[in-house]
């Protein structure tokens, strides 16, 4: 057939090809069909016409098909939405064994303490206090039975109960790891002490009243707290009841579906602690009628989000309910770093990839970033010497601020946060590093050319994160979440990509922007897992109300730190200083143990929005193909 022939042939279909594929309503199994077409004209003309313009021209036209077909749409906003629309109900649905009998425990607990109480009617002085019973019996007396949600400043309310919900209910969810014990020690003592105080209330012939105040929040918060358990005995049954995994496996499947869980609460939880600071310390002024309704309205919701729509959407997806992304447990030690991947492959090849570049970390962590932040610690710690002498209210708080100096006090601590912005870049620089030269020896020359090229723009592309999380009060930086994910990959684009200094700078923003929905996932995951991570030996809410008192939670660190108290009773006066220092070598340890953790995912995301974008690692596959492919060329195959 002579070229002109077989271009006259086929002229409509290529031409539909462009159009088809230009326009943003393309259908991918189109394409694909369109693709074998293609091949084969491209073939056909490798053959026939080898030196002609048409075999130059399908060869163009099938490597962007090629693209179309392999190149997935991106997970933005949308898939987030999605996994609260679709993934989330199906987990709380394939949970609902779990939920029901945490929902059925906590009732049988409330019992109890309603029967308690009945029996003996000084019960609620052993679970509530002597102090809190007297006090609402004053209360009573004066004729306002909830007066103690009327006696606190709205926002330091709302920030202290938001806290303590949070530190509750996420307890509860991490001591179900304990065989389930601890999350049934928990709902027992939360339900025995509301069936109490509820009875209490009813003997005082105040039921309706205390009923109308208290769970206009406690709709929420009781809720999350039994939701909570009911997420915790999901994780800790994979241990329990492993099935044909190993125990291990078992565990990180449901610990993952646990914590999708736990996340779903994080709305409600924030919910409860405003109701009760801006509405229940209100609740005397507000009609009756507007109580039930608030009442009503968050059961309501509660049941909607957790019963009635997973049913709904159990029934709609029926194919989907026993599809679980069961992951992949090898042990592998290499990766395609060009390729698409969803947040639940990120962050599980993240925990992969920490594995198998923990040691090349170490050496660069031992011998060139920890003895910087000791020198930094000694220079903070003499500097602060008389603060150090006391008990903070939120221990790692208050040091972290000592340590990095973001409590600006003096000049010295500007120029040690100004040092500290560059430690971050060093330590994000070395996990670029390291991932990128994953399959190459360590060799220290390779790496200091590395960061004398890229240490910069790594710290200006990291600077906008960090200034976010270290500059926000602390109880700000759940709501600054929802900003971070704009910022995600701009040292990654700094530190990875190639090209001039604005070019790299500018693609970080339109990376993390793209990469919105799975960097805000991300995010929710790694805080919740640092939070079950760290609560047993150094627990976040650990809290001391003076430097003379028992914390709330006692926790392994606060055993310890007392420990070195008691040891530096007998030889200094400041025991207290030693006690401190011992927590900041502790809480340094978790931030570099967990800081490569959070930049990995962003090298992954990274590759991933990359890929997604300019199909870079499709155009390096084409490089490959030479003179023998019969699909793909390069312009080798035109000498």
């Amino acid at each position: 057939m002579k070229e002109t022939k077989f271009i006259e042939q086929n002229k409509k279909k290529w031409n539909r090809f462009e159009q088809l594929y230009e326009s943003k309503s393309n259908d991918p199994d189109e394409l694909s069909d369109l693709y074998m077409d293609i091949t084969d004209d491209l073939s056909y003309s490798q053959t026939f016409y080898r030196r002609r313009t048409v075999r130059v021209y399908l060869n163009k036209l099938a490597q962007t098909v090629y693209t179309g077909v392999h190149k997935q749409k991106g997970e933005s906003i949308r898939r987030f939405i999605d996994v609260w629309r679709v993934s989330l109900p199906l987990e709380i649905y394939r949970s609902r064994k779990s939920l029901l009998f945490a929902l059925i425990a906590f009732v049988v607990y409330a019992l109890i303490g309603v029967v308690t109480t009945m029996i003996d009617p000084e019960f609620p002085r052993v679970v509530m206090g002597d102090y809190y019973v007297n006090m609402t019996l004053e209360n009573i007396q004066n004729g306002n039975p909830l007066q103690v949600y009327e006696t606190t400043d709205q926002m330091a309310m709302f920030v202290n109960i938001t806290t303590n919900n949070m530190k509750v209910a996420f307890l509860t969810f991490f001591l179900g790891f304990f065989f389930t014990i601890g999350t049934h020690i928990l709902l027992f003592s939360n339900g025995v002490m509301l069936g109490s105080f509820q009875y209490f209330f009813h003997a005082k012939g105040l039921l309706i009243t205390s009923f109308l105040g208290i769970w206009i929040h406690g709709a929420f918060e009781i809720s999350a707290i039994v939701l909570a358990g009911g997420a915790g005995i999901t994780a800790g049954n994979g241990l329990l009841f492993p099935g044909s995994y190993t125990r291990l496996q078992s565990l990180q499947l449901s610990t993952k579906r646990g914590l999708k869980i736990m996340m779903s609460l994080v709305p409600f939880i924030v919910a409860a602690g405003f109701l009760e600071s801006y509405v229940t310390h209100n609740y005397q002024n507000l009609p009756e009628w507007s109580k039930w309704v608030l009442i009503l309205f968050s059961f309501a919701m509660i049941l909607f989000f957790y019963v009635f729509y997973p049913m709904y959407v159990a029934r709609k997806y029926p194919d989907l309910i026993n599809k679980e992304e069961v992951g992949h447990f090898e042990d592998r030690k290499s990766f395609d770093l060009h390729k698409v991947r969803g947040a639940g492959e990120v962050l599980a090849d993240s925990f992969r990839m920490y594995r198998v570049v923990f040691n090349k970390l170490a050496r660069i962590f031992f011998l060139v970033v920890i003895p910087i932040i000791a020198v930094l610690l000694i220079f903070q710690d003499t500097s602060h010497y008389e603060l150090q002498k006391t008990q903070y209210w939120y221990d790692w708080s208050a040091q972290l601020e000592f340590i990095i100096g973001y409590g600006f006090r003096n000049t010295q601590d500007y120029i040690v946060f100004a040092i500290w912005t560059v430690v971050f870049s060093l330590v994000f620089a070395a996990v670029f590093w390291v991932v990128q030269t994953i399959e190459n020896d360590f060799s220290w020359k390779d790496f200091f050319l590395y960061i004398k090229k890229r240490l910069f723009g790594i710290w200006v592309g990291n600077l906008f994160f960090a200034l976010i999380c270290l500059l926000l009060p602390w109880y700000f930086l759940l709501f600054a979440i929802f900003l971070l994910p704009f910022f995600y990959l701009n040292a990654a684009a700094m530190g990875i990509s190639k090209g001039k200094f604005k070019e790299r700078f500018r693609k970080g923003f339109k990376y993390s922007k793209q990469h919105y929905g799975k960097s805000l996932l991300l995010l929710l995951v790694l805080v919740s897992l640092a939070s079950i991570i760290v609560q047993p030996i150094a627990f976040v809410f650990s809290i001391h109300n003076t430097w003379t008192d028992e914390p709330e939670m006692r926790d392994l660190l606060d055993m310890t730190a007392d420990f070195v108290k008691r040891i530096g009773q007998i030889y200094s006066a400041d025991y207290m200083v030693w006690a401190n220092i011992l927590r900041q070598i502790v809480y340094i340890i978790f931030m570099l143990g967990l800081l490569p953790l959070l930049v990995i995912t962003m090298t992954f995301g990274y590759f991933s929005e990359r890929e997604e974008t300019e199909a870079f690692g499709l155009r390096k596959q084409f490089e490959k193909f030479g003179k023998r492919s019969n699909v793909k060329e390069t312009p080798v195959d035109f000498d």
